[in-house]
């Protein structure tokens, strides 16, 4: 199946959950990174739907977020009362690519890739007291997660032991700690309030960052620049709009699901959003403090290390299990306490997405 064709799909089975047909929607927003040109339009051509502003969204993996992003803009200014949102990717094989990077960066090991990956692993293991056995736990987690969601590309428990065994890909990085390639496609409905169903959870943020230059460690000039921790991530910055917009703070979370391209990516993000301070990360694992059934579940639906990542999709279905979760459909995997949701993602440490949900 094309991604087109995924994306007509999710979107006819997210107006038919909303009960909203042709004529009820004034805009459509399509998030992908590697769809093509007009993408959204072959996703609402296929379906009948053409007519409305189609406007494509690309912002790497956070490429969802940023649609949601700019749909949610939409409806707060009174420009429309309904709009549609739809993410799709069919991701190729092997190490995801950017073509985000010139070639000769890319042959260099100067891109965003496992390389990469692998350096920031390091200093998160050296600076925050970490180990590779602290990842290999976070992969646990989020893997017996994965094996309660029927979209999970992965549905099976592993030991740390496995994922310490699996190959190594660049140290401390193996296998079974990096995300996989995937395809799908994700989609909702964006009503103004006082036209949503009243048990509809409500978007109380959603917003994007971009990185701050300069930081050696950002994914969008990897190994060029400098080695200054005062950089700001995107993250934090997202983090912090969202959290002054909703009116909320990161104690009042009960769910988050976020960026878990890696294990390390995981592990940095909690510090980031401000769910744990630095070096805290082996305890809460230890405790399952941010399992299914801990004091906030993070990653429930297993992330995208069980369910793979298909980059336009990703951060879309992301609020697809918050809506879930705070409607209490979550099945096995529901968090008994889901009041109030985070989604994260960052798509290649240039753009962050954090939304904040509520029911």
């Amino acid at each position: 199946m094309t991604a087109h064709a995924m994306g007509a799909k999710a979107l006819r089975e997210a107006m038919d959950n909303a009960g909203v047909g042709r004529g009820d929607f004034q805009a459509a927003f399509c998030a992908t990174a590697y769809g093509g040109v007009a993408s959204g339009h072959r996703v609402l051509g296929a379906l009948g739907l053409t007519g409305v502003p189609i406007i494509d969204v690309e912002a790497g993996c956070a490429s969802g977020g940023a649609a949601l992003s700019l749909a949610a803009a939409a409806i707060r200014s009174e420009q429309y009362d309904t709009v549609l949102v739809v993410g799709i990717e069919k991701m190729a094989k092997g190490m995801i690519r950017s073509s985000f990077f010139p070639t000769w960066m890319e042959q260099a090991g100067l891109s965003a890739g496992p390389a990469y990956f692998a350096m920031r692993a390091q200093r998160l293991l050296r600076e925050q007291g970490l180990s590779s056995e602290d990842l290999a736990e976070l992969v646990v987690k989020n893997r017996a997660a994965g094996v309660h969601n029927p979209d999970a590309m992965f549905r099976k428990e592993v030991s740390a032991s496995q994922v310490l065994d699996s190959k190594t890909v660049c140290d401390p990085l193996t296998l079974f700690m990096l995300c996989a390639p995937n395809e799908g496609a994700a989609a909702l409905v964006l009503r103004r309030s006082d036209l949503a169903d009243q048990d509809s959870p409500q978007i109380l943020s959603a917003r994007l960052r971009s990185h701050l230059p300069g930081s050696v460690l950002d994914e969008s000039t990897p190994l060029a620049g400098i080695d200054d921790s005062d950089i700001e991530g995107p993250t934090s910055l997202a983090a912090a709009d969202a959290f002054t917009e909703a009116g909320v703070g990161v104690d009042d979370l009960d769910v988050v699901e976020c960026q878990d391209t890696d294990a390390a990516r995981e592990l940095l993000v909690w510090t980031e959003l401000g769910l744990c301070a630095p070096g805290e990360q082996s305890r809460i694992l230890a405790d399952g403090e941010f399992g299914i059934d801990g004091r906030l579940a993070v990653n429930p639906s297993g992330g995208l290390l069980s369910k793979g990542e298909p980059l336009g999709a990703s951060a879309l279905g992301q609020v697809i299990e918050l809506y879930r979760q705070l409607r209490g459909q979550a099945g096995t995997r529901q968090h008994e306490a889901a009041r109030l949701g985070l989604a994260h993602t960052i798509g290649r440490g240039a753009n962050a997405s954090v939304t904040i949900l509520s029911n």
